[in-house]
């Protein structure tokens, strides 16, 4: 058997190409990591029913409601209304001090006579002057003179008589009443008080139709239109009351940025008391009827793609995840409807839609099931356990030299 020898030099030129083959290998770079499944959870997309379930509290308010104060100044004297009294129309609520009115009022008398009497005696002169002119004893322009005079005392005489009525009805409105039946729902000046002509001093809800009073976001003040039918629940009712809306704000409050709406109680039987509060709950959301039949998706399915919502939908076939965007018609309480961009039987992700990537691989989430209970352990005899620790920490004893 022949001995293969290798030529001369031919072993460092061996060893030069394993060293540099080495290298290579030890420079290049490692492969990536292969990107884990991930598991996720889904549901299958179907059509469900769209009820709207949202409600709006309100207060129960009169549709009449006056602040109602004296027309003219004064110093309270006394104030017979009280919070939640009952009131009739005519009903004294409070009085001023008259004085100064009534003694107004003599001073206007006073004028109004002595303007009659100046009109008397223009008047007397008047008729003399006219039997004298009858008698071509004076001219006529004397005549007209006396005439003249008569008018402007008659004038007079007036004026003051209008005065006297003017001081008279200051007078009578040092009396605060009632204008109409109802029930006293504020009270807002004291007495003591000094009050301008006009200053509130008590309010009055008048008996009548009753209003519920509440406050609606802008993006859903387009849903109530007036004459548009609702419900009212109370608050530890479960009744219903039927009701219509009577009023929209067409304007924002400028604080809390939402819009009024006034709806009108149909029933008078049942109606809440004044200032109860009480929900309302609408018949169904404009342009979405009540039993339409809609694709609706939880909130935690939902993702942002630039511009436009989507979600992720799993490919059977493959396992693997795609972007699918959708249009979003409305909100139908923790749910959404989807207008456009699914059909039923797609499967959509449902949770953790912001870890996915498109053509990402996912499992399905399988619950895990509970973990068996623990075996129980034998008891162990402390006071064995003891010394035998005892014998371990001792340190071992040298034999007893002879």
């Amino acid at each position: 058997m022949k001995k293969t020898i290798p030529a001369p030099g031919s072993a460092p030129l061996i060893g030069l190409l394993a060293g540099a083959a080495f290298l290579l290998a030890a420079c290049s770079p490692a492969a990536p990591p292969e990107e884990p499944i991930r598991a996720v959870k889904v549901l299958t997309v179907g059509v469900n029913t769209f009820s709207s379930t949202h409600e709006y509290a309100g207060e129960v308010r009169a549709q009449v409601e006056s602040r109602l104060g004296f027309r003219v100044g004064g110093k309270i004297i006394k104030r017979q209304a009280e919070l939640g009294q009952r009131v009739k129309a005519g009903q004294v609520l409070a009085q001023l001090d008259p004085q100064d009115y009534k003694l107004a009022a003599d001073a206007a008398r006073a004028q109004l006579q002595a303007a009659a009497t100046n009109r008397d005696l223009a008047a007397a002169d008047f008729k003399r002057y006219k039997e004298l002119k009858e008698q071509n004893f004076i001219s006529g322009a004397e005549l007209e003179r006396r005439e003249t005079a008569l008018k402007a005392a008659q004038a007079q005489y007036e004026q003051a008589q209008s005065q006297l009525a003017v001081q008279g009805n200051q007078a009578s409105y040092a009396s605060l009443v009632a204008d109409v039946a109802g029930v006293v729902t504020a009270v807002e000046a004291e007495v003591g008080q000094v009050v301008t002509a006009g200053t509130p001093v008590v309010r009055i809800a008048a008996d009548g139709p009753r209003d519920v009073v509440f406050s609606v976001p802008e993006d859903k003040v387009v849903s109530f239109k007036p004459g548009q039918p609702v419900k009212v629940r109370g608050w530890t009712q479960d009744a219903q009351l039927a009701a219509k809306v009577r009023e929209v704000g067409a304007s924002a409050d400028p604080l809390t940025r939402t819009y009024p709406v006034k709806v009108s109680l149909e029933s008078k039987d049942t109606t809440p008391p004044l200032g109860a509060t009480v929900y309302v709950i609408p018949q169904g959301l404009a342009g979405t009827p009540e039993g339409l039949q809609v694709i609706k998706l939880p909130t935690s399915a939902l993702r942002q793609d630039g511009k436009a919502s989507a979600v992720w939908v799993v490919d059977k076939a493959t396992m693997t995840v795609k972007s699918q965007t959708v249009q979003i018609a409305t909100a139908d309480g923790n749910d959404v409807v989807i207008a456009a961009g699914l059909q039923p039987g797609a499967l959509v992700v449902s949770a953790g839609v912001h870890v996915l990537s498109p053509g990402q691989k996912v499992t399905l989430y399988q619950e895990k099931a509970a973990a068996p209970a623990a075996t129980p352990q034998t008891a162990v005899n402390p006071a064995a356990s003891d010394a035998a620790a005892v014998r371990l920490a001792a340190p071992a004893q040298a034999p007893a030299s002879k």
